[in-house]
């Protein structure tokens, strides 16, 4: 059971790395295998498509993500200082992925996102859910900071949704342009979003 489990978390690696580096359409369950180093038959024995793959890839990401997410949005100080440290620890994770692969990889949520949203129902409502849990963690910060009289926001939800949008097109420009200051001046505009009083930028 031991080898099982083992050979499915090889594949799942493999496919995340590869899917990081050249997206999704452009990978082969062949080359999958070979990267993982299992047999082919591996991967049916796990998984009856590439698809199907790719929603474990999604899932097993997320699951990692929202335990960070958590960590840091539900951990001790103010919520305006949780939610910075999100940002910090996003633009950090980038830069950390740079120095080991020589290239910013992005946000595999907004690159499949970009990539597969049109093209797989399945993927798309994953990718759906695993957005509109980001933006409930982030609603949750800002609906506390709100009735702190920390921030003014008409809607919360609004607010968080345009804040984890926000997020992800810098990510997606520190992609683009393969450095990680995209992000410098991402916690003003987010502190200009919510109205912040000037005493809670400060903190």
């Amino acid at each position: 059971m031991g080898r099982t489990s083992d050979a499915r978390k090889k594949i799942l690696d493999a496919a995340q790395s590869l899917i990081e580096l050249r997206g999704y359409s452009a990978l082969g369950v062949a080359e999958i295998c070979k990267a993982a180093g299992v047999p082919k038959g591996s991967f049916y024995y796990f998984f009856e498509s590439k698809e199907a793959l790719a929603l474990a890839v999604l899932d097993e990401h997320w699951e990692t993500q929202r335990g960070d997410w958590t960590r840091v949005l539900q951990g001790d100080g103010e919520p305006l200082s949780r939610l910075r440290r999100l940002f910090e620890e996003t633009e950090a994770g980038l830069l950390a992925g740079q120095q080991s692969c020589g290239t910013v990889s992005g946000c595999m949520f907004g690159n499949l996102t970009l990539e597969l949203s049109n093209q797989t129902e399945p993927i798309r409502e994953r990718l759906q859910h695993i957005f509109d849990a980001q933006v409930e963690m982030v609603e949750k910060v800002v609906t506390e900071a709100q009735e702190r009289g920390e921030v003014t926001v008409g809607d919360a939800g609004d607010a968080a949704r345009s804040i984890v949008a926000q997020l992800e097109g810098q990510v997606m420009f520190a992609k683009l342009y393969n450095t990680t200051s995209t992000l410098g001046g991402l916690w003003a505009n987010c502190l200009a979003l919510l109205n912040a009083r000037p005493v809670a930028a400060a903190s």
